[in-house]
């Protein structure tokens, strides 16, 4: 499992679905019976998860100060995993990095937390706009 993994477990929950296929006993032989079995059957997307109040929570019950929202240390301190250079490594990879900032630098932690906060935003996550610009 991959660093952006652990992220969104730790922020969404770790997703347990069972991949089954329901086979009807016999054919649906009415409009009314078809439409509540597609209905039934229907899948109920998952309320967006407030990703800021999630980490601050986090943080605050800790009792650390965090700059999470513009630190990618930070931010993956805040969550317990690792932030070591090897794991931001393991993290720009699957986010598809491709700057040619040294590992490490300023610029590709930036490039970073602005990259997870808008993979997070995109997978179900409530992130305010300001921290998407």
């Amino acid at each position: 499992m991959g660093i952006l993994s652990s992220i969104k477990d730790k922020l969404f929950g770790t997703k347990t679905t069972a991949a089954t296929t329901a086979t009807p006993a016999k054919v649906a032989t009415s409009a009314t019976t078809a439409a509540a079995a597609a209905k039934a059957a229907a899948v109920t997307p998952a309320a967006a998860v407030d990703v800021e109040a999630v980490i601050d929570g986090i943080v605050k019950a800790k009792g650390v100060r965090s700059n999470w929202r513009v630190s990618i240390v930070d931010l993956l301190n805040a969550l317990d995993l690792p932030s070591s250079l090897a794991a931001r490594k393991e993290l720009a990879k699957d986010l598809n990095y491709t700057g040619t900032d040294p590992d490490g630098s300023a610029e590709k932690n930036t490039w970073l937390i602005k990259a997870v906060l808008k993979n997070l935003a995109e997978n179900g996550g409530k992130i305010s706009k300001d921290l998407l610009k």
